[in-house]
């Protein structure tokens, strides 16, 4: 039996961090155990030029401790209203990673996202001449769309149409909930990933509404049925590079997931590497976690392996992993996958 696993520093490779008292209180816990993370623009008012992505990167990082060795990947989110040369700007000084599609109203902070794909196609034409990645929340939002349905349908009215019009683009299907997504990937070239986060590994929409409405397993893209769940883990674990981690760990108050309109996200920055590696172990494939970890994304992005090494070993008991974050006289509420978990993560000096 493996107790004990060596890996390359990870990498998360789609986080929200928020902005303020959010983002002094969550960065750490990100910086400590990820050598880098994508960070998602959508602040309020978001994050749309070169600029404000320089000025949220310095936010940021006034936010790491200094004993973290961690960079922020940034960001800036698709606008109808997006300037090209600006995001050229951007990637030619190294700043910009990745461009965030939000169709209008998909999730947390998306009004300002895009109606209609065609009116982007100028900017994404200019992505695809300068090798900057797409970064999809691949929902539509028509409101006949059943929610569990909406990833599917836009993989097959909106994202299939426009890899095929602009088949250079290098496209990432963030968060991918479905067999769709899994299968739309594994059916494209090398230009084409996705990532998967930690909870949609462990959870199933049963996990929100049986035995009662749990708010906290609430996200969006919502879980989908089991077999979903079970894609998403051999897609996992496969070794393919196509897929990597971005755990989606998106913070939001208590009080505010406990509401009579209650926030889409859950929080699991803190204790991802734990769930990972129960998850590897379940399936009985540990030698594959440092791929999805560590390796796949960071290859994607072309991107050189963190230095730094990370240590996973097995404890007879488990890991003490706080239920909640305090932030102010408020509280985050941590991602709780439902068992204990006895992999404890240490990190190595590089």
């Amino acid at each position: 039996m493996t107790t004990e696993l060596i890996i390359q520093r990870p990498d998360d490779l789609h986080l929200h961090l928020r902005d303020g008292d959010m983002l002094k209180v969550v960065t750490p816990h990100t910086s400590a155990d990820f050598g880098r993370a994508i960070v998602m623009p959508n602040l309020i008012p978001p994050v749309v030029t070169t600029d404000q992505a320089r000025a949220y990167r310095d936010r940021i990082l006034a936010s790491v401790p200094s004993d973290h060795p961690f960079e922020p990947l940034m960001t800036v989110y698709l606008t109808e209203g997006t300037d090209p040369e600006d995001l050229a700007t951007g990637t030619r000084e190294g700043l910009i990673r990745g461009v965030k599609l939000y169709p209008a109203g998909a999730t947390t902070n998306s009004d300002s996202g895009v109606r209609d794909v065609n009116n982007v196609l100028p900017v994404l034409e200019k992505m695809a001449e300068i090798g900057l990645p797409l970064l999809i929340h691949g929902e539509v939002t028509s409101p006949e769309i059943d929610i569990f349905d909406r990833e599917r349908v836009f993989i097959e009215t909106i994202l299939a149409p426009l890899q095929q019009k602009i088949p250079d683009l290098k496209i990432v299907l963030e968060h991918i909930t479905t067999k769709d997504g899994v299968d739309f990937v594994k059916s494209c070239a090398d230009n084409v990933a996705a990532t998967i986060t930690t909870h949609h590994l462990i959870i199933n929409r049963n996990h929100i509404l049986v035995g009662g409405i749990r708010p906290h397993y609430y996200c969006l893209p919502v879980a989908k049925r089991e077999e979903h769940r079970l894609a998403l883990r051999s897609a996992a674990i496969s070794g393919d590079k196509r897929f990597f981690l971005g755990t989606d760990s998106a913070p939001h108050t208590t009080g505010s997931k406990e509401s009579s309109c209650g926030c889409a996200g859950i929080y699991s920055s803190i204790n991802t590497l734990s769930c990972l590696a129960h998850v590897f172990e379940e399936e009985e494939a540990l030698e594959k976690l440092e791929g999805f970890a560590s390796l796949h994304g960071a290859a994607f992005y072309g991107l050189s392996l963190n230095p730094q090494k990370t240590k996973l070993v097995k404890q007879q008991n488990p890991v003490d992993y706080p239920e909640t974050i305090a932030i102010g006289e408020e509280t985050i509420t941590v991602f709780d996958p439902g068992f204990p978990l006895y992999w404890d993560v240490k990190n190595l000096p590089a």
